[in-house]
């Protein structure tokens, strides 16, 4: 049987009233997302949100971003991004006990037969993200804890350079070199999927493939150029769903947000 985990990253709500930038409320996004989720022919066995759940890391966007969540009918795992406050996370979600109750928030669970291990490489006040060596050493005893079980790795900042410019300056800044060697140790790693670039990216890395999830709401620009100024658009909102098909594959689809026409039957 299949094991499905849904990814969502990046919501970024803000308070009642406040728009992101001056122009954009993000919650009927993220609305609309779980609407996607609960409308999925086969439903997800967990979520997981990838980071930058809130935009400023206040106990009040905590508050609005449960409610949002609150529909959903399916066990979600949280992490943060350099957007969040986690004493403010944890405060606002004390039944989720995974989440500990000091320092950095980092996990491993089971979602059927496969293994999430959440990894932190947020810096309070900061955009960049970096591992340092307390977290790759917790990382390394996680993973040899079972060294067969098929394992993803959650983080918010991708370990690879995504040439969009803007985005790479504060992205992982510290630690991608020996996460690589970590990871290459263990062939049972199939995916580090990531949020932070607000679009679908995927690259091989460390002899596995690492991903970056779009946003429910908004999208960074699209634009390679070295001196490109970072910007964002309204493209169409989206979340993964990664598939292990319990046969040794790892798939992840792109699920659009929105209302489409159909399906309708090919004849």
């Amino acid at each position: 049987m299949n094991t499905l985990l849904a990814q969502v990253s990046d919501p970024h709500i803000r308070e009642a009233g406040q728009l992101a930038y001056g122009r954009l409320d993000t919650a009927p996004y993220l609305s609309a997302a779980v609407d996607a989720l609960l409308r999925l022919p086969q439903k997800p066995d967990a979520l997981i949100l990838t980071g930058d759940l809130t935009d400023f890391g206040h106990e009040t966007e905590y508050q609005r971003l449960a409610q949002l969540l609150s529909r959903l009918n399916l066990p979600y795992y949280l992490m943060p991004g350099n957007h969040d406050d986690r004493d403010h996370l944890r405060s606002t979600f004390p039944d989720h006990t995974y989440l500990g109750v000091e320092g950095f928030i980092q996990y491993s669970i089971n979602v059927r037969e496969l293994r999430i291990i959440a990894l932190d490489t947020t810096e309070p006040g900061q955009e960049a993200g970096r591992l340092c060596q307390a977290r790759l050493d917790w990382l390394r005893a996680e993973l040899a804890r079972d060294v067969v079980a098929p394992t993803v790795i959650a983080m918010h900042h991708p370990p690879f350079k995504t040439l969009i410019a803007a985005m790479d300056e504060i992205g992982l800044l510290e630690g991608a070199g020996e996460l690589a060697v970590i990871v290459a140790a263990h062939p049972n790693v199939h995916r580090i999927v990531c949020g932070h670039l607000h679009r679908t990216i995927f690259s091989g890395f460390s002899g596995t493939v690492a991903s970056t999830a779009p946003s429910p709401a908004h999208q960074v620009a699209l634009d390679l150029a070295t001196n490109a100024p970072l910007a964002w658009n309204l493209e169409p909102p989206g979340f993964h769903l990664h598939v292990w098909d319990g046969g040794g594959h790892l798939l992840t689809h792109v699920v659009p947000v929105g209302d489409f026409e159909g399906p309708y039957p090919f004849s």
